[in-house]
């Protein structure tokens, strides 16, 4: 470009003004960057003048604040954080909660986990082949359920039995499920030589005349005809306690404490029968257990990150070898996690079994700033002060390590922020955000102290290890092998500067990567086999995306061998023909005289399972031979002082609220009915179809009502607002992508960056669904932590290559994985023997963190080391060599080439 005459007369401002806009752009990018790399080659100046004060800090920062962590508390809500926080199905409990009080009605709305308030529960079955209904197991489960009404509790010099904590019906009798009731029929039967009563599935009658369900207590049922019953392989029996105040919620506590431990004695008595208890706190023990579980592998993982880490750290050479940096790498993680549970329970923050991850993403994010830092190392000069390789190696380092940081500060906080709607998912994001911060701040105070130390030690060639001052080789020729052995180094006199810059290829993995694995991957013939596993990583993942599925189970959370997974898999054998009772709650008055509502009101219910008073009305009326369609005033005395005094009806009276009118008239101001679908295997999937029809049904109907069943609070709205944290998360990291062009030397890295990312998700995505692993709060939270660990590790690589100049792309691929390749395969190695011992951990949980955190690491690794060399190398940007011109003069360059033999230094005069 000329610039005009008189261009020194123009300002500076106006100068670059005048450029084109493309090299304005690049000028800030550099004077940006320029700036970046500055100040941190400052910090690294000042840390490694006080190294001391800067190793103490953060040790005493992390034992002030960690030594709170001992007097930790547990988070004993299991809704609270599962189940989303802003739904409908909450709103409608609480409307159905007004009308019909929740808990004096849970024994009609049967759940199967998400029962409200306290109960215990048992599913038995025999450990023969016989029926649950012959004589022997019906005396067995009444001996069972009397021993269990036996059970008594002391608190405050008080016995409490179940008689005094059960729910009460309206004769204040204790409500028992009916299958005991049709159990004790035909055990009287049976003593009086009488045929027994007539069983029905799933409604049966009483003596008394009353119509009950029984879908949910009697499993595995196997019927004559139509719905006579003519055997069952299990029975299931729900004790509902009362917990209307704290003693009375710590009595129930203690009786369910009672419950398991009866259960307990009983099956060591009676062999023949096997039981599946659970009760209201089983969850949440069940749930926090994985904790307990975890204590060996987790710490069993530490030591194999430390020693891996430590190996991946040393080399032949006993000065140049840094094995202390890779415990200290471990150790500056562990502080910044201690640091950060520290201030969480300062904060009154409560402890739950998803915290067991976020070791395992500091993990992920500190051993890659560390070994590139180390790499950095490395590439220094040794004849420089220990001052100046740190600041060299800040300027280089930290400035990747500052935006990755940022990138993880970013999607976690907004996985953090008030729109999560799962408690669970916020907690996890907010603690990892401390966590992450304060690894980042130990790497630069902690760790960059002890790369100090470990620099002088090299300077004054000292053991690595023993910090012994190393020998001259004359001397060290004197010693004993094994002295020889531990005391191998290299001293500067030894050889000349053209092959002190290769001292360190004595690494083993430098070695590896530099000699032959950088140019077996930029081989012509590698290249379409890496293609076209790449097209078959691609086909797998798009089968694995097309069959996501959500995972609400809560069994998914929880350890493996509790009585939680055996209860639910009981569950899932012998009573997933039916599903949790449905109330249809009607909460405002309708003409329930008039015909067409009727028909109305019978066509919403059509097809379900019916425990109705109106459609028992209905027939009552037909039975005495009138019409249904009477006038108002004589439909709702027909039903207050007929229908409902009936002892079969009597129960009904429960489903009705009555209301008088100032004219005094009566009417039916809301009413409910209880529904139940018939399902299949799959009765999670089918329950989200059915109450998303329902919900549908409910806003277009004549008739206003709602839907309502405990377990609906943890399935509505279950999938948006697992999905919402990682989708917001990788939104704001792409718009951080896109804003963060101008902080990057070059917006190619961004583009490629970004493409990198969406192919590690979308694979992860996909093989995670072949792994049978669903899309719940803890894979999700790993999926988020994938845009991150991809961005760590990719970053550098795509940089490098992309601002690199005069060379072809071939070269530049090799450059490259010199640089960065043994960093990425050095935090590969060390992050998967960390997560080898998770999958060890019989939980549910860890195993879903296992697998999720796996792929992540293996399709990042291969990525970083397969797909990307290869693409870059036919892809852009291009790398056109430039020409050498010639100057002026045209002189000739002399190069002087020090070369090496065997017996002396040959001075080799090369005309260029």
């Amino acid at each position: 470009m000329v610039l005009p005459w008189n261009w020194k007369r123009l300002g500076s401002c106006t100068l670059f003004l005048a450029l084109p806009g493309s090299l304005r752009t690049r000028m800030l990018r550099q004077v940006l960057h320029g700036g970046l790399r500055t100040s941190f080659s400052k910090l690294g100046h000042f840390v490694a003048n006080h190294p001391v004060f800067f190793a103490s800090a953060p040790v005493l920062i992390s034992i002030l604040l960690g030594a709170s962590f001992s007097r930790y508390r547990i988070e004993e809500n299991v809704e609270y954080l599962l189940a989303p926080k802003h739904s409908l199905a909450k709103i409608e409990g609480n409307l159905v909660d007004s009308l019909f009080p929740v808990n004096r009605s849970k024994h009609t709305l049967y759940s199967d986990l998400q029962t409200p308030g306290r109960y215990g529960r048992v599913i038995i079955t025999s450990s023969g082949k016989g029926s649950m209904l012959d004589q022997q197991h019906i005396d067995l489960i009444l001996k069972l359920h009397s021993s269990l009404t036996r059970i008594h509790v002391q608190m405050m010099g008080f016995n409490y039995t179940f008689a005094h904590l059960c729910i009460l019906d309206n004769d204040k009798d204790c409500i028992v499920d009916d299958i005991i009731l049709v159990l004790k029929e035909l055990k009287a039967a049976r003593s009086s030589n009488h045929t027994g009563p007539l069983i029905r599935y799933p409604i049966t009658h009483l003596s008394d005349g009353r119509e009950v369900y029984i879908g949910h207590q009697l499993g595995g049922v196997q019927t004559h005809s139509k719905d006579r019953v003519k055997s069952a392989a299990s029975v299931q029996l729900t004790y509902y306690l009362q917990s209307i105040n704290k003693l009375n919620d710590r009595v129930a506590a203690a009786w369910e404490t009672k419950f398991c431990e009866a259960m307990e004695l009983f099956q060591r008595g009676h062999g023949e029968l096997r039981l599946y208890p659970f009760t209201s706190s089983s969850l949440q023990m069940d749930f926090q257990r994985t904790s307990k579980v975890a204590k060996r592998q987790l710490i069993t993982s530490l030591a194999l990150v430390g020693v891996l880490a430590v190996l991946l750290c040393s080399m032949r050479d006993c000065v140049r070898s840094k094995p202390w940096l890779g415990l200290l790498a471990m150790l500056t993680m562990s502080l910044a996690t201690l640091t950060s549970a520290g201030i969480v329970n300062l904060m009154g923050g409560r402890y739950n079994s998803t915290f067991l991850g976020i070791p395992f993403i500091v993990l992920g994010h500190g051993l890659y700033g560390t070994f590139e830092t180390l790499a950095s190392w490395r590439k220094t000069r040794e004849d420089q002060h220990v001052k100046e390789r740190t600041a060299m190696v800040y300027a280089d380092c930290m400035v990747p390590f500052t935006l990755t940081t940022a990138m993880y500060m970013v999607t976690f906080g907004i996985g953090a922020s008030p729109f999560t709607n799962i408690e669970a998912v916020r907690l996890f994001c907010r603690n990892t955000c401390i966590a992450i911060f304060f690894n980042y701040l130990y790497t630069l105070a902690f760790y960059g102290s002890n790369l100090v130390f470990t620099g002088y030690l090299e300077k004054n060639y000292q053991h690595n290890v023993f910090c012994k001052k190393v020998p001259k080789p004359e001397v060290v020729q004197q010693k004993p092998a094994w002295y020889r052995f531990l005391m191998h180094t290299r001293y500067k006199d030894e050889a000349a500067s053209s092959v002190e810059v290769n001292v360190y290829e004595s690494h083993l993995l430098v070695c590896f990567m530099k000699r032959y694995y950088c140019d077996w991957i930029t081989n012509t013939y590698v290249k379409p086999f890496v293609v076209l596993s790449y097209l078959v990583y691609i086909s797998f993942a798009l089968m694995g995306y097309l069959q996501v599925s959500e995972g609400a189970d809560l069994s998914n959370i929880v350890a493996t061998e509790t009585s939680t997974i055996a209860y639910t898999t009981a569950q899932q054998k012998y009573f997933s023909n039916y599903s949790p009772v449905i109330g249809f709650y009607i909460y405002e008055s309708i003409e329930y005289w008039n015909a067409s509502v009727q028909e109305d009101v019978l066509e919403y219910t059509k097809g379900f399972v019916r425990i109705s008073w109106f459609e028992s009305y209905l027939i009552y009326l037909r039975k005495l031979n009138m019409t249904t369609g009477l006038p108002k005033r004589n439909f709702t005395d027909l039903l207050r002082n007929a229908f409902l005094r009936s002892p079969q009806f009597a129960h009904f009276s429960d489903d009705i609220i009555f209301a008088k009118k100032s004219n005094g008239e009566v009417e039916v101001v809301a009413s409910r009915m209880f529904l139940v679908a018939k399902t299949t295997e799959n009765k999670r999937e089918e329950m989200y179809v059915l109450l998303d029809t329902l919900r549908k049904l409910s806003l277009t109907s004549k008739v206003k009502f709602i839907i309502f069943n405990p377990s609906f609070v943890y399935m509505d709205r279950y999938a948006s607002s697992v999905g919402a944290p990682l989708q917001n998360s990788c939104i704001s990291a792409l718009f951080l992508l896109f804003f963060s062009a101008f902080l990057v030397a070059h917006s190619l890295i961004n583009v490629w960056v970004t493409l990198t990312v969406v192919s590690v998700e979308f694979g992860v995505i996909g093989f995670m669904t072949l792994w049978k692993v669903e899309l719940d709060c803890i894979s999700v939270l790993c999926l988020i932590y994938g845009v991150n660990h991809t961005i760590d590790s990719c970053a550098p690589l795509i940089s490098t290559f992309v601002l690199g100049k005069d060379y072809t792309r071939t070269k530049w691929v090799k450059n490259t994985m010199e640089r960065h390749g043994v960093a990425v395969l050095q935090s590969y190695l060390c992050y998967t023997a960390g997560l080898i011992p998770l999958s060890a951990v019989p939980s549910n949980l860890t195993r879903t963190l296992f697998r999720c955190l796996f792929l992540i690491a293996f399709v990042t690794f291969f990525h970083c080391l397969a797909i990307l060399p290869v693409m870059l190398t036919f892809l852009p940007p291009s790398k056109k060599k430039r020409k050498e011109k010639k100057g002026v003069e045209n002189r000739e360059e002399i190069e002087c080439v020090e070369m090496v033999d065997s017996t002396r230094v040959v001075d080799q005069i090369t005309s260029v």
